[in-house]
């Protein structure tokens, strides 16, 4: 055996076999692995190889590892060949082998923690690429250095253990790895501690690194934290080594108890004070500071009967604070000594000494000063009727004076009275009302007036006691309950139908002078009762029903309302009920013969008013209707001189589509006179009507235009006119739909044309119009067959845009007054 190099033959074989292993100074012994020996009566087999050893991080390169050899041809007539990882796959080129002479070698420095062994395979070929032998495997094998030190887990290591622990106890554990092969001494790995800082508390086993206690004497007051040096060396202790450090710190116990500085303390306060801190106690303790074992708790254990006094921990220094939680009187009682103890939080360790100072005295002085006056009820309430007059007494509100070692005056005052409803007397407190309270005062709480009154004493510096006065208001029965209007106010005439008339009664007072009303048909009238029945239905409801079948019409009653009260309010009141013929349902039939009073206390005259203002509103309406009808403006000018009838005058009765006969108003022909009578027609004719679809009450004003004086601008004139009469908010859009679609009803004559006709008038005979006078005969010319037409037809000039649109959309009139 040679360190770092293994050589193991082991070989089966049947026939000799020649194998070189590289061992610098000597040639490689050569392999025949395809050999194959006779033997009778058994199948031949080819040579079992061993792995081939070699060491990692092997310098001499190229090395010589193995020669190879097939015996069925000549040297020389043999090529070989390898493949695998380490040849052609990865990581390449680190073996290679002489393809004539059989030699492996290696070329490159092996590394056993990344790869440990190579399994190739080995071929024999001849010189035509034929194969000779079948292919056989080779095995090399990387034989593991100590190359790599061993490292620790971590850098530092962390450990708690409580003070005063036994031996033995376990700390924590160290960690290392080794990257050489387990199985060698190259990672075999021993721990051990090389400083630890004095004693020597702590071991570890060298095996699996496990930190423990070695022996008594662990004290954190003393040492609170150690701080360990770790070593780990592979080759079982005797090879490379890595250092790591381990802290261990000690969990500290309540083994010390907490004792008072001194024995005994010296403390003022002043008396009638709450909530004051009187002095601090001083308490030392060596246990770790914020801990539960050094966390101090105070008792008063003597000379504190009535609880008068309270210790807290002050929780940054450890002290306790001594207060007061209810006041001191210096006239009662001048000195306290108080016996006070103290512990921790957490209980003391059995094996702790026992503490020499854990209670102590503390002397507490109370210092004379000049206390407030005392009210002996506060809030004091009282009651007072409602509407009490000026001057009624209320009740005398008074102090004392605690100060009884003092001669001292007290003196009263309001502090709030909201209403300035109180009169309070300086010197004895006497409080009277100084005017009538209103009961609906906004100071008046669900019946409670609520002042503040003062007391103060004549002391220097001087004090004052504030003290709270209720006084509640008592109500008074002084309303009488008044009858609700009901809703409806109409019943039925059988007594059998309907559901009655329910009445209801409210109260301005309060309860318990209000509800439960109750319902009485007035004594006064006997009838009433043989008539009409009431029924209870709550304490604030009551349902009037007829005993028998009673007349339709207006009937007049007369209630009484009583109030529970004391003493009770009642008042006698009118109430007017219709009764009316009623249908299965329990409801009025149409027709009926009574009159409709519209409610409780509606007389017949009111009914007369309301009637005739109803006669006057619509004489009024009509007589407007009238003089619309009659007193509308002739228009018989013409718009072309020479004719003794002014055609359009005539075609404006008959061309009406908007809404039949009745409708004269569908639009404004005086957009189309002659321009000379423009002006005088539009003086006369005034604001002209608004239009449906403008801005409600918006007429924007109209450009004035100046009159042709040539009359063959006429056509031009009456474009632009027509233009902006479609322009025009004021007046009905005449080239849309929404009036020519409806031509009104009761007209016993037919259209003359409409927008559900065909849009031209070649199919349409005018011929007729030749029956009706001299006045159609021209229309009759221009609109008839051309056979029967009059040589007359619209002069040659220039028509406006609007007239082409209008020949296909207006009407006859229209259409003539646009060739015009």
């Amino acid at each position: 055996v040679d360190r770092g190099r293994f050589w193991v033959l082991g070989l089966l074989y049947t026939h000799s076999l020649g194998l070189s292993w590289g061992i610098p100074g000597l040639q490689p012994s050569t392999l025949y692995p395809w050999r194959k020996g006779p033997a009778p009566g058994r199948v031949r087999r080819a040579w079992v190889i061993p792995p081939i050893s070699v060491s990692e991080n092997h310098k001499r390169l190229p090395y010589p590892l193995v020669q190879i050899k097939s015996d069925k041809q000549q040297l020389g007539s043999v090529i070989y060949s390898i493949q695998g990882p380490g040849v052609d796959e990865e990581p390449r080129d680190v073996f290679s082998i002489d393809k004539f002479t059989g030699r492996v070698f290696l070329n490159a420095m092996l590394d056993r923690e990344k790869t440990d062994r190579f399994r190739l395979k080995a071929f024999a070929l001849d010189l035509g690429g034929s194969t000779l032998e079948d292919p056989t495997d080779l095995e090399i094998v990387v034989v593991d250095q100590n190359d790599n030190r061993p490292a620790f887990l971590q850098d530092v290591f962390t450990g708690h253990v409580l003070e005063g622990a036994p031996p033995g106890t376990f700390v924590t554990k160290a960690e290392a790895t080794d990257a050489d092969d387990p199985e060698t001494d190259n990672a075999a790995l021993r721990f051990s501690i090389l400083d630890q800082g004095g004693s020597e508390l702590f071991t570890i086993d060298e095996h699996s690194g496990e930190i423990r206690t070695v022996q008594v004497g662990l004290d954190r007051e003393v040492v609170a934290v150690y701080n360990l040096t770790l070593q780990v060396a592979d080759m079982s202790g005797d090879g490379l080594t890595a250092t790591a450090s381990a802290i261990i710190s000690l969990d500290d116990i309540n083994d010390n108890a907490p004792e008072f500085t001194r024995n005994e303390f010296f403390m003022e306060t002043v008396e009638a004070a709450s909530g004051v801190d009187v002095g601090r106690l001083e308490v030392e303790d060596r246990d770790l500071p914020g801990s539960p074992n050094w966390v101090a708790r105070f008792s008063i254990l003597e000379g504190d009967p009535d609880g008068q006094f309270t210790i807290r921990t002050d929780p940054r220094t450890n002290e306790g604070v001594l207060s007061v939680v209810k006041p001191l009187d210096y006239e009662s009682r001048q000195q306290y000594e108080l016996r006070v103890s103290v512990q921790n939080e957490a209980p003391l360790h059995a094996a702790a000494p026992r503490a020499q100072r854990s209670q102590a005295r503390v002397s507490v002085w109370v210092q004379d000063t000049n206390e407030a006056p005392v009210f002996p009820e506060n809030p004091l309430r009282t009651s007072l009727a409602e509407g009490a007059p000026p001057g009624t007494s209320v009740t005398t509100f008074s102090a004392r004076d605690p100060d009884t070692q003092q001669l001292q005056r007290i003196s009263y005052s309001k502090d709030y009275d909201p209403e300035d409803w109180l009169q309070v007397d300086g010197a004895t407190g006497r409080i009277q009302t100084q005017r009538v309270l209103s009961p609906a005062s906004p100071f008046l709480k669900d019946g409670w007036y609520r002042a503040i009154i003062l007391a103060l004493d004549d002391a220097s510096p001087p004090s004052t006691a504030t003290g709270t006065l209720s006084i509640e208001i008592l109500e008074v029965n002084d309303h009488a309950p008044l009858l609700a209007a009901p809703s409806p106010s109409s019943l039925c005439s059988e007594p059998d139908q309907g559901p009655g008339l329910l009445l209801g009664a409210t109260d301005e007072d309060l309860p318990p002078h209000g509800a439960p009303f109750h319902f009485q048909l007035s004594p006064k009238v006997p009838e009433l009762g043989r008539n009409w029945s009431l029924s209870q239905i709550n304490v604030s409801h009551a349902r009037l029903r007829p005993r028998h079948q009673v007349p339709e019409g207006l009937h007049r009653l007369s209630l009484l309302l009583r109030d529970s009260g004391q003493p009770p309010q009642q008042r006698e009141q009118p109430l007017n009920v219709t009764v009316c013929r009623c249908g299965p349902e329990g409801s009025c039939l149409p027709g009926a013969a009574a009159l409709r009073a519209g409610g409780a206390g509606v007389s017949l005259g009111a009914l007369v008013i309301v009637l005739a203002s109803a006669v006057v509103l619509l004489l009024l309406v009509l007589l407007a209707a009238l003089r619309a009808r009659f007193g509308r403006p002739s228009r018989d000018k013409s718009l072309l001189h020479g004719l003794q009838d002014d055609l359009r005058d005539n075609i404006l009765n008959y061309d009406e589509q908007g809404g039949g006969e009745e409708d004269q108003d569908s639009y404004d022909i005086s957009q189309l006179r002659h321009p000379a009578e423009l002006r005088a027609h539009s003086r006369a004719l005034g604001r002209p009507p608004l239009r449906r679809d403008a801005p409600f009450g918006h007429v924007p004003p109209q450009p004035h235009r100046a009159l042709p004086t040539n009359p063959a601008d006429i056509a031009n004139f009456i474009s632009d006119g027509l233009e902006a009469a479609d322009s025009d908010p004021s007046v009905p859009p005449y080239d849309t739909a929404l009036i020519y679609d409806y031509e009104g009803d009761g007209s016993v004559a037919g259209t003359l044309s409409s927008i559900l006709s065909s849009l031209v008038d070649e199919d349409q005979d005018y011929d007729y119009l030749q029956d009706w006078g001299p006045r159609f005969a021209r229309l009759a010319d221009m609109y008839g067959h051309p056979g029967s037409r009059a040589k007359s037809e619209c002069p040659p000039m220039p028509v406006a845009p609007c007239c082409l649109g209008y020949l296909a959309t207006r009407r006859l009139s229209q259409r003539l007054l646009c060739c015009w």
